[in-house]
């Protein structure tokens, strides 16, 4: 395990502290849509996606959930440790989207090495604030564009980062992602499929025009 590539803090910890954090670190293997975390429980502390990938949400009291960002591999999932930072103080959840595999450093032994270290605490805390910015956008996505503009740079999004325009969703968990209902998003998606900027397929989707959905997206 390279706990240097994962924590940029990490040469600014001391020998003991190091020590501190591989040995109390373990591993967590999680399947697609396993819920690995909820506010309302324990702190489970600091998660470090070793393979696959992560959505953190809410859920309204009506049950509709909104995505707040999505943590990839090689990336730290700051809010498992929410109870290490003050100003944090709502209901999240953190599932994986994909079979998963998490490095955890316990709460109790991250407590102990961000009170000595400041490096350490100010991982925590700009890691943080970065992810609130994701939120923000997200909330002025929900807020402020319609939902085919949306559906479509999600596709874009998605296109390129997998690096294929063959992607693998359903209609459920792309209305998961953008924080709609799966009817609404079907019936999007066919718009789209009339369009000729994509094809449908059985729990999969093909983008045939990029520079259409583009421009379908502003």
């Amino acid at each position: 395990m390279d706990y240097k590539k994962l924590f940029p803090f990490w040469d600014k910890l001391t020998e003991a502290q190091k020590e501190t954090m591989i040995g109390a670190g373990y591993t967590e293997q999680h399947s697609k849509g396993s819920l690995m975390h909820r506010s309302d429980e324990n702190c489970k502390g600091l998660m470090t996606v070793l393979s696959g990938e992560l959505r953190t949400y809410v859920v309204s009291p009506e049950g509709r959930e909104v995505t707040l960002f999505r943590v990839y591999a090689g990336n730290v999932c700051v809010l498992s440790a929410s109870c290490l930072l003050d100003s944090i103080d709502f209901d999240v959840m953190i599932e994986a989207t994909a079979d998963t595999e998490v490095l955890i450093i316990p709460t109790i032994s991250l407590n102990q090495i961000t009170q000595e270290n400041p490096y350490a605490e100010l991982f925590l805390y700009k890691t943080a604030t970065e992810k609130f910015s994701d939120v923000m956008w997200t909330m002025q996505e929900i807020l402020f564009r319609k939902i085919d503009q949306r559906l479509a740079s999600f596709l874009l999004e998605e296109m390129q980062r997998r690096g294929s325009a063959d992607l693998k969703l359903t209609h459920e968990e792309i209305a998961s992602f953008i924080g709609s209902a799966r009817e609404v998003v079907s019936k999007v998606l066919k718009y789209l499929a009339d369009t000729g900027a994509i094809t449908l397929g059985r729990g999969s989707i093909r983008v045939e025009d990029s520079a259409l959905l583009k421009k379908l997206a502003c």
